[in-house]
């Protein structure tokens, strides 16, 4: 019994532990992309794990992409989608309630979930993006301010790094933001410079595969 009850314990820390380092790897054709799913938003990091244990994001693209903005893919049409087609209006039938936090904001690299106009501000069930941004000053960050947040002021620490690494401060608290690139910043780049359509999407279909990367062998 008292094996037993270690081996239940050492099973039950493993799986905690393993949880709170969840990450997937976004494989594209101009490289890979590790994330990290922050445990601060449950909802979205247990449903998109879901997704990609069903291998839903397979094959779907990268849809709509705009320089010094961000990549967006995850639109269920876009898996057989034809040239040209316009995307981004596929839905799994159901939303993730917003999990916003103010510690969690929309630095380049973060992933965020993408949405309808909506009051709830709901987020999409599988469309998502990934913010490349710009470098911003104060005088551009005090504009965001006035005019997009109505007045709330950016933390000290986040406008240092919408200085220096850059980002997409208007979507802070509008848009669920719920994980981050560890490794694959360039790819971002890549893809963010390719040529598009009319509709953002660009003109050579960016197809992707998401993975699990386990952090123990044993799960």
């Amino acid at each position: 019994m008292r094996l037993l009850l270690l081996l239940s314990a050492c099973l039950l820390l493993c799986t905690v532990a393993f949880a709170k380092h969840r990450k997937v790897k976004i494989i594209t054709p101009y490289g890979r992309i590790i994330v990290r799913l922050y445990d601060e938003t449950p909802l979205h990091r247990n449903n998109f794990i879901q997704l990609v244990r069903r291998h839903f994001f397979d094959s779907t693209l990268f849809h709509r992409v705009i320089k010094t903005f961000m990549i967006q893919g995850g639109d269920p049409d876009s898996k057989h989608a034809t040239p040209g087609q316009e995307l981004g209006n596929g839905d799994l039938g159901y939303t993730i309630p917003a999990e916003f936090r103010p510690q969690l904001f929309h630095r380049k690299g973060v992933l965020a979930a993408a949405r309808d106009d909506r009051p709830d501000k709901a987020s999409s069930a599988s469309q998502f993006y990934l913010v490349q941004g710009k470098v911003f000053t104060d005088a551009g960050l005090d504009s965001i301010e006035q005019q997009r947040l109505h007045g709330r002021k950016i933390p000290a620490n986040q406008r240092a790094l919408y200085k220096t690494i850059g980002g997409t401060p208007q979507l802070d608290q509008q848009y669920t933001v719920f994980g981050i690139v560890e490794k694959g910043f360039p790819v971002i780049d890549k893809i963010a410079a390719l040529p598009t359509d009319k509709n953002n999407r660009p003109l050579k279909d960016v197809a992707m595969q998401v993975r699990l990367k386990r952090k123990w062998l044993f799960f």
